[in-house]
C-alpha cells in the first residue's frame, strides 16, 4: 500500500506545473471577480468572471490528466498513456465553449439594454488589476514551461518570442494554459478598459461590446486547443527539426549508409521513432544487431524520445533518404 502511495505521489510530481499553478491562481481570481460582479453588476466583470471559472475548472481537470498521462506502459496499454491528456483537454474545450456562449449571450443583453454603472469603480479597478497581475504571472510561467519543454535556451526577454515560436512543441496542458491565460490577461485588460469607459463616459454600450469580445476570444481558444488536441489524438508527425535531429543521430554511425524509411510520431511533447536503416554490406548478423542496439540506445538518451523501433537491411546501393532541409 505504501509503495502504491509513493508511486501516486511520484506521478503527481510529474504533473504539469503550469496547469496546477493556473488552477490555483484562477480559482482565487474567479472568487474575487465573482464577488465584484455581483456587487457592481458590471457585464465585463461578469464575462471576466466566467472566463476565470472556465480556466480554473479546465486547468484543474487538465492537471489530473497530465498526472495520468505520466503512467508507465502496461501489458494492456503497451504504448503508454500519453494521449490521455488530449482527451482531458478536449473535455476542457467543451467547458470553455459553454462559458463562451454564456458570455456572448450576456454581451448581447447588455448591448440591447445598456446599464450605466455609477458605483463600484474602485472595487472593479482593483480586482481587475489583481487579475491582470495573477494571469500575467501564470502566462509568463507557461511561456517558460514552453521554452523548457521545447529544449530552447532562450533567456530573459527572449523567452516571450521563443514561447510563441515553439508553442506547438509543448505538452498539450502547457499549450492550454498558454492560450487560456493569454486570453485571460487580454480579457481582464478589456474588462478594465470597459469599466473605465462606462464609468467616466456615457458609452454604456461599451460594457456589452467588451463582454462579447471576451466571449469571442474564448471561442478562439476553444477552437485552437480543440484542433491541436484532435490532431494529437489522431497522431501527428514530429516537427521537421526533430526528424532531422533523429536522422543525424542515426547517420552519425559510420556503419549506417542510408535510411530506408523513418517515421517520428509526436505524442504530447514526446516522440516515437520507427525506422528501417541500411548498413554496410558484409556485416555479420551479430555485428548488425549490435549497431542497431547502439543506435536505439543513443536515441533513447534524448529525454523527449520514449520509444524506438528500428529494423536493419543491407545497403541496396540506392540513396533513399532525403534530408528534411532539402525537401520541397
Amino acid at each position: 500500500m505504501e509503495s502504491e502511495q509513493e508511486s501516486f505521489w511520484q506521478l503527481v510530481k510529474k504533473g504539469n506545473t503550469s496547469s496546477m499553478a493556473a488552477a490555483i491562481g484562477n480559482t482565487f481570481i474567479a472568487i474575487v471577480k465573482g464577488v465584484a460582479a455581483v456587487l457592481t453588476g458590471n457585464g465585463a466583470m461578469f464575462a471576466s468572471t466566467m472566463h476565470s471559472i472556465a480556466d480554473a475548472i479546465n486547468q484543474a481537470f487538465v492537471f489530473v490528466g497530465s498526472v495520468l498521462a505520466e503512467k508507465k506502459p502496461t501489458r494492456r496499454f503497451p504504448t503508454g498513456f500519453g494521449r490521455v491528456i488530449n482527451i482531458f483537454c478536449m473535455v476542457a474545450v467543451i467547458v470553455v465553449t459553454v462559458m463562451a456562449y454564456e458570455t456572448i449571450k450576456e454581451g448581447f443583453h447588455l448591448i440591447a439594454h445598456p446599464v450605466k454603472h455609477s458605483s463600484g469603480f474602485i472595487l472593479n479597478f482593483v480586482v481587475l488589476i489583481l487579475s491582470i497581475l495573477v494571469d500575467g504571472y501564470v502566462l509568463v510561467k507557461a511561456m517558460k514551461e514552453i521554452v523548457h519543454e521545447s529544449r530552447n535556451e532562450a533567456k530573459g526577454v527572449a523567452v516571450f518570442a521563443a514561447a510563441f515560436r515553439n508553442v506547438k512543441r509543448a505538452a498539450p496542458p502547457t499549450r492550454l494554459v498558454f492560450y487560456e491565460d493569454l486570453v485571460a490577461t487580454t480579457g481582464s485588460l478589456l474588462a478594465l478598459i470597459a469599466v473605465v469607459v462606462t464609468t467616466f463616459t456615457d458609452l454604456a454600450v461599451f460594457d456589452g461590446l467588451a463582454t462579447m469580445l471576451i466571449g469571442f476570444l474564448m471561442v478562439g481558444v476553444a477552437f485552437r486547443v480543440g484542433y491541436d488536441n484532435m490532431v494529437g489524438l489522431i497522431g501527428v508527425a514530429a516537427p521537421p527539426d526533430v526528424e532531422a535531429k533523429v536522422a543525424r543521430l542515426i547517420l552519425g554511425n559510420e556503419q549506417v549508409t542510408d535510411i530506408y524509411q523513418l517515421r517520428v510520431l509526436q505524442e504530447g511533447r514526446y516522440y516515437h521513432v520507427e525506422g528501417l536503416i541500411e548498413l554496410k554490406r558484409g556485416l555479420s548478423l551479430a555485428d548488425a544487431d549490435d549497431i542497431k542496439f547502439r543506435i536505439r540506445d543513443k536515441l533513447l538518451l534524448d529525454p523527449d524520445i520514449t520509444d524506438v523501433t528500428i529494423g536493419i537491411i543491407e545497403d541496396n546501393g540506392v540513396t533513399n533518404w532525403v534530408p528534411v532541409e532539402s525537401r520541397v
